[in-house]
């Protein structure tokens, strides 16, 4: 990626999708030109949320919203220290943010960490492309000197597909670091960083939880050296068939016995560790809009997801696996994806969206409540036995 950020409202700029369709439009955020994934976030807020979720590395994310940026940027909502997304496309950017928290604009802010963009696009015909054909590669190219549409085609093909994609260990933390727990410590859990959110671990620390964030190479030992009541495997971004360290990881933690809780890629992890294949959506879900129903309990919650893969479990019956019974607990309500796994015969489970909320409805908050409840449990009949 090549970036330049002077002087961006009115140089023109040009998306090129990887099938050859081609939009016009203006540079937003750094001049220069970018490479990623194409896909589209049906989510009207939480913008901020969106650009620094490590999930998005290598995409290029479409607003279905027309409206992107009119809060600002402020220096609170941050879910990690940089921008991850490789490319931003966005309809109408505001042109004067309103909120008393802001601190700089998004054009601003993209340009400051050479995150290219592009604006005046028909957005909405976009998503329709990426829904009919599925997301695939894309360029965005900005400047007065722009190459010619066959150029910028092949250069398009030639980047790298998200099909394979070994990405957790470029976002994840490179050294351990703990989040303490508010108020009376009531449990400590080991947190595998495969792309962490921040809001993920403050979540957990509210209750009691003191957590121990660990780069996604952790061993085993690693991981029980913090002796923890409870493991968790964070979201994070690429293929998880790709992921032989992190379900080798899991499955040691399986044998263990350890409550274990993982969302989003740690869906994907428990889904390979208990022998069950994933695969690619044809657009995914990216969202905060998304309806799921909890089949333990019935109820529907309106989720926010970031997911391009998805596990490959049978909706219809009890599975047997090398760690006991497992069941699908949560289903998409628009496609029936996976979106849940639970062990019956070991306390672990995981979800495939994003319950800490950041950004999102608060409806599947209680699944940190779960995961205090399962290690609760086991330290209960540990001291028993």
């Amino acid at each position: 990626m090549t970036t330049s950020t002077r002087g961006a409202t009115r140089v023109p700029a040009v998306l090129v999708l990887e099938d050859g369709r081609i939009f016009r439009g203006r540079a937003y955020g750094a001049v220069g030109e970018t490479f990623g994934e194409a896909v589209f976030s049906t989510g009207m807020t939480g913008y901020q949320e969106t650009l620094t979720d490590p999930s998005y590395h290598r995409q290029v994310v479409v607003m279905t919203a027309p409206h992107v940026g009119n809060t600002g940027v402020n220096d609170e909502d941050a879910e990690s220290a940089r921008i991850w997304v490789s490319g931003y496309v966005v309809r109408d950017p505001a042109r004067v943010p309103s909120s008393w928290r802001s601190r700089r604009t998004l054009d601003e802010e993209l340009a400051a960490q050479g995150v290219v963009g592009i604006s005046g696009v028909d957005t909405r015909a976009l998503t329709r492309h990426l829904r009919e054909r599925g997301a695939m590669r894309v360029g965005i190219f900005s400047g007065n000197a722009l190459p010619d549409e066959g150029t910028m085609l092949a250069e398009v093909r030639q980047a790298p597909e998200m099909t394979g994609a070994d990405l957790s260990a470029e976002v994840a933390t490179k050294e351990a670091y703990v989040v303490p727990a508010q108020g009376e410590k009531k449990f400590t859990v080991a947190a595998v960083d495969l792309g962490i959110k921040g809001m993920t671990p403050y979540r957990m620390a509210e209750r009691g939880i003191e957590v121990h964030v660990l780069p996604a190479t952790a061993t085993v030992d690693d991981v029980y050296a913090v002796n923890p009541d409870g493991v968790f495997f964070s979201n994070g971004p690429g293929d998880p068939a790709t992921a032989d360290h992190p379900v080798a990881l899991m499955r040691a933690v399986l044998e263990r016995g350890t409550p274990l809780f993982g969302i989003c890629f740690g869906n994907q992890i428990l889904g390979r560790a208990l022998g069950f294949g994933t695969y690619k959506l044809k657009y995914g879900h990216r969202g905060i809009n998304q309806p799921v129903q909890d089949r333990t309990t019935g109820k529907v919650e309106v989720t926010a997801h970031n997911h391009g893969f998805a596990v490959d479990a049978p909706l219809d019956k009890v599975s047997d696996t090398p760690f006991g019974r497992a069941e699908v607990s949560h289903v998409c309500l628009n496609d029936n994806v996976v979106e849940g796994l639970q062990l019956l015969d070991k306390p672990a489970f995981s979800v495939q969206y994003h319950p800490e909320a950041a950004a999102g409805p608060h409806d599947a908050a209680y699944l940190f409540d779960r995961f205090t409840s399962l290690m609760s449990t086991v330290l209960m009949e540990g001291q028993r036995a």
